[in-house]
């Protein structure tokens, strides 16, 4: 549980980047983040329950999927460290283009509303738009972060709830660190490394079984080197 949980939590971290860039592209006012953020959480909770169960019931049926997951976590880990800025596209994201098309959306944020009604039509709000593109960017990280839970344990009640208790804190570890995130600049080689370790686990996992506390070791090992780094080494500042 506490593997899982840390894995989920560290990973979280660069979430958290991302929602912040989100923020920024649509100028949102910060008054109404927490707002977005409770219903994003709570979207990602059923997303990642139906991801649970279908990659749980994978790895029963078909043990090969192990290797492919495996696999994948390993070429992410390299990508992620070869990526030097992370960037968004939210005017390519597949669902909010549907949305478009079914239902205009307003021209101005509406305070905290999500819809509003204008001349007998329901019009969607760019608030609303911003919770579309936060559930799908979480439904694209969920795919990196599950692999990596399911190579400790296949267990879905440890599973989900490692997944549960640290989506629940992400409301606050948004707030709580969104103005220190530049800080921490070699957290994203932590994570990298994080989710080729766990994907070279579970490539190896029929021939030596990683133990947990091991496991769980070297992941908060690896973390706690990327944020000690961050600090003994700050970024340098932009010209």
């Amino acid at each position: 549980f506490l593997t899982g949980y840390l894995i989920e939590k560290s990973l979280s971290v660069d979430n958290i980047f991302v929602f912040l860039l989100i923020f920024s592209y649509f100028r949102v006012p910060p008054i109404h983040h927490h707002k977005v953020l409770f219903y994003g959480i709570l979207g990602a909770l059923i997303m990642r329950a139906m991801f649970i169960a279908m990659g749980i019931t994978l790895v029963e049926k078909f043990h090969w999927i192990i290797y492919v997951f495996g696999a994948f976590l390993i070429l992410t880990g390299i990508k992620m460290a070869l990526e030097k800025d992370k960037e968004i596209h939210p005017e390519r994201n597949p669902v909010l283009r549907l949305f478009r098309r079914l239902m205009p959306v307003t021209e101005e944020y509406e305070g905290s509303k999500f819809f509003v009604r204008r001349q007998g039509r329901r019009l969607m709000t760019p608030l609303f738009v911003v919770l579309l593109v936060i559930e799908t960017t979480d439904v694209i990280f969920a795919t990196d972060s599950i692999p990596a839970i399911l190579a400790i344990t296949v267990d879905p009640f440890i599973v989900y709830t490692s997944n549960v208790f640290a989506i629940l804190g992400l409301r606050a570890l948004y707030f709580a660190l969104a103005g220190i995130m530049e800080m921490f600049h070699y957290l994203h080689y932590g994570l990298s490394a994080v989710l080729i370790f766990v994907g070279i686990k579970m490539l190896i996992s029929d021939i030596y079984k990683v133990p947990i506390h091991i496991a769980l070791g070297g992941i908060a090992g690896i973390l706690l080197i990327s944020v000690i780094a961050s600090v003994v080494r700050p970024p340098r500042e932009r010209k």
